[in-house]
């Protein structure tokens, strides 16, 4: 038994040496990831903030100043202007120096005092469509909230108004992302890109290189069987992927406050099968390239389409349906599922055995290929 270790042990240790050998590689290997990590957790978000508004307020009256303080005091938009004529509007709007208007008509107070709806308009900016919706969000919110406070009985004595009919209040309530944070929901994701690219990465070269500084030759003379050879190839690499992965997980929950809700020995099964995975597809891609340029540019190939059908950044349930279909194949797909599952909802195997049991019968599939498709040969 020793004896059969002995050629898979002796592969491990070339690899390892030959990963951590060039001080540059050792640095990219282990500090890019936490850089990778820093940048997704402080410029990627879709939240929307301090959004540049100017005021239009045509009434000017306390009912409209106490509407507006309510937009500031909100966080989401910032005061940059007090406006007074439409030519101004458009000037502010066409210079991107304001990206929301927030117009308040003539008669908005006596309006509210008799009882009426009092006319406020948001004019935006949409050329983001995305933050555009966003933001027309956060202004219903507020605006719906203040008439909410108006239609109240101590309102309606504060402010001298006429009583109301009694309406339908909707109280809304959001499960495992309460405010809704896009730093929870992008971080976590960020351990399977960060395995992704580093496990397909590293294994994609690893057998191209011997090919290419001549050590292939050797290999073939020695007894070391295909599936040996793959196996000491693949080790090393899955352990320098999941000590990456762990350290992106600390930083998440350390750092960014992520919450982490449920089993580590969970999370940790499925960076195994997705490692698994990822290897293979390494492994599979330095089997059909001639060059270490080739292999990378077919790990780039291969890498994007997986991120864009994964759901990482693009709901899937929005793909047209033959997409949808293809997303199957794809085991980016189950681990991101088996990552935010486990980060967020605190779920287990008996919610997420159909992305495991996935994960495992893809990597099979192309681990099993991969070993086919190599052959001892120099060519």
């Amino acid at each position: 038994m020793l004896a059969r270790l002995s050629p898979i042990l002796q592969m491990i240790r070339k690899e390892f040496v030959q990963a951590f050998r060039d001080p540059r590689m050792r640095r990219l290997l282990m500090i890019s990831p936490i850089i990778q990590t820093l940048l997704f957790g402080y410029v990627v978000s879709t939240d929307v903030r301090n959004i540049p508004t100017a005021i239009y307020d045509l009434d000017n009256s306390f009912r409209s100043r106490d509407l507006v303080s309510r937009f500031v005091s909100s966080k989401y938009f910032q005061v940059v202007a007090y406006i007074h004529s439409d030519e101004e509007a458009l000037q502010y709007m066409n210079h991107a120096t304001a990206q929301a208007i927030l117009r308040i008509n003539h008669g908005f107070q006596n309006n509210l005092n008799g009882g009426k709806t009092g006319t406020v308009q948001v004019i935006l900016d949409g050329t983001d469509s995305n933050a555009t919706g966003i933001v027309l969000n956060y202004a219903a919110t507020i605006a719906n909230q203040y008439n909410r406070d108006l239609q109240t009985a101590r309102g309606s004595k504060l402010y001298g108004l006429v009583p109301t009919q009694g309406g339908v209040e909707l109280r809304e309530r959001v499960w495992f992302n309460e405010n809704l944070e896009s730093r929870n929901f992008f971080l976590p994701g960020v351990i399977a890109m960060i395995l992704l690219l580093t496990t397909m990465t590293m294994s994609s070269m690893a057998i191209v290189r011997e090919k290419e500084i001549g050590t292939i030759e050797q290999i073939i003379v020695t007894p070391i069987t295909r599936f040996e050879f793959i196996l000491g190839k693949m080790i090393p690499f899955a352990l320098i992927g999941l000590a990456n992965a762990v350290s992106v997980a600390l930083v998440t929950i350390l750092w960014f406050q992520v919450p982490f809700r449920g089993n580590p020995i969970m999370l940790l099964a499925g960076m195994l099968l997705f490692i698994y995975c990822t290897l293979g597809f390494g492994l599979l891609l330095s089997t059909i390239s001639q060059t270490q340029q080739q292999a990378m540019m077919g790990t780039f190939f291969f890498n994007n389409p997986l991120m864009m059908l994964s759901g990482f950044l693009f709901p899937i349930e929005n793909m047209p349906r033959p997409i949808q279909v293809l997303t199957y194949l794809n085991p980016l797909r189950y681990f991101i599922l088996i990552v935010r599952g486990v980060f967020l909802k605190g779920v287990g195997l008996n919610v997420l055995w159909p992305q495991f049991l996935a994960l495992a019968i893809l990597g099979s599939a192309i681990l099993s290929f991969a070993v086919q498709r190599f052959k001892k040969t120099a060519s």
